[in-house]
């Protein structure tokens, strides 16, 4: 059964960083674009940063464009999501997702972010 995990979120102060974490497992993640997205209280759940399946070409949310950072490593099943200079509006759930470009996609749970002084 395919499953994404996310681990790193937690509580930051502006301007400082954080490292996310995207595990997967029960599928071939070379054969998957993958997105982060975020969603804060109250709000739709929004794109923050995207990545072809072999992490050539990379989207980015003009949000976090310069300060955020996607990357990937096929060869371990993970997707990373580098926040720099992070700022309180970046406050919300971040999630990943798997997409195979065929009409399957994984969710995981998500990872809370915080960012407060």
């Amino acid at each position: 059964q395919a499953q994404l995990v996310e681990s790193g979120g937690g509580l930051v102060q502006p301007g400082g960083s954080l490292r996310l974490s995207c595990a997967a497992s029960g599928l071939t993640l070379r054969l998957f674009a993958m997105s982060w997205f975020r969603q804060a209280p109250g709000k739709e759940r929004e794109l923050v940063a995207s990545i072809d399946n072999i992490g050539y070409a990379a989207y980015y949310s003009d949000s976090v464009k310069g300060r955020f950072t996607i990357s990937r490593d096929n060869n371990k099943n993970t997707v990373s999501l580098q926040m720099d200079r992070v700022k309180p509006e970046d406050t919300a759930m971040y999630f990943c997702k798997a997409n195979s470009g065929l009409g399957v996609t994984y969710w995981g749970q998500g990872t809370q972010v915080t960012v407060s002084s």
